[in-house]
């Protein structure tokens, strides 16, 4: 798989009635993730159960903010904003948090175990951000990074966001062979039962590899960057019956997310820095 660019960024425990609700969910049943396209619904679904979820409406108007909130255009439904932001009125709301590392201006507020370090004592740094990888590889370790990262839900949860978005699912692939996947998968389902514990839907962001383990984490949509540009929208499309919101950083990645799922998906084309408008690098465009 070849590596996806990220966007500049700013600084889960379900029952078995939770679970049962999200089986309910037209086209999200979990047991079978056959690629078949879900209908576009007039907006988003939310279970009959005590811990309903609210997902995001299928083929909307989408915009990705997490560098920084503004007044979404009139297209707009779905939003992502980092979780130092406050939900806009009216729409579909999702909660960034960088959840499997930790941003520079972050990292002293972690235990110093919790970060990941190689045989000579040195924390593993994903070095196109500057940041720590945290270190999930055992059990007592992801309860306990999942304990503060759960803080950040709740926080999104009481703002009012409808969904969170926990990045950097793929930093094992960056770990030096120290994390694999099985870290991961349990960790973000530690996450995944906390969100749907506070009524929170949960993403899966990026990592198209493990797309198709979504009836074991529990994650609820996609959350995709580049899949256009690098020919993995048809991935997340089938594992998440459509419900994928896409984020294009070329127009040649815009162009070919549409040829191929612009009837099927929410997709919008956004500079990588994700500025805001009144910069010289924003750009916002879904045509």
């Amino acid at each position: 798989m070849p590596p996806v660019k990220r966007a500049l960024r700013t600084g889960v425990l379900v029952t078995a009635t939770a679970l049962t609700g999200l089986l309910t969910l037209p086209g999200c049943d979990p047991g079978k993730d056959t690629g078949a396209s879900a209908k576009p619904d007039p907006g988003p679904h939310r279970t009959a159960t005590a811990t309903a979820v609210q997902l995001p409406p299928l083929h909307a108007g989408f915009d990705y903010q997490i560098g920084g909130a503004y007044t979404p255009a009139a297209d707009v439904r779905i939003v992502s904003r980092d979780r130092s932001s406050t939900p806009a009125r009216g729409l579909y709301n999702i909660c960034y948090v960088n959840a499997f590392q930790a941003q520079p201006e972050e990292r002293a507020q972690w235990p110093a175990d919790l970060l990941l370090r190689d045989a000579d004592g040195k924390a593993v740094v994903d070095k196109d951000w500057n940041e720590a990888l945290l270190d999930i590889r055992t059990p007592d370790k992801r309860r306990r990074v999942a304990a503060r990262v759960d803080r950040w839900i709740d926080e999104c949860a009481d703002k009012g966001f409808d969904a969170v978005e926990p990045d950097n699912y793929d930093s094992y692939t960056r770990s030096r062979n120290l994390l694999t996947a099985d870290d991961a998968t349990a960790f973000i389902t530690l996450l995944s039962r906390h969100a749907h514990a506070r009524h929170l839907a949960i993403a899966q962001k990026n990592t198209a590899e493990l797309a198709g383990l979504r009836s074991r984490t529990g994650l609820d949509f996609a959350v995709a960057e580049e899949c256009g540009q690098y020919d993995e929208c048809g991935t997340y499309a089938k594992a998440f019956h459509d419900r994928v919101v896409v984020i294009e950083y070329t127009d040649s990645g815009l162009r070919k997310a549409r040829a191929a799922y612009g009837d099927r998906l929410s997709i919008v084309r956004r500079d990588v820095m994700v500025s805001t408008p009144g910069s010289a690098d924003y750009v916002r465009r879904t045509r």
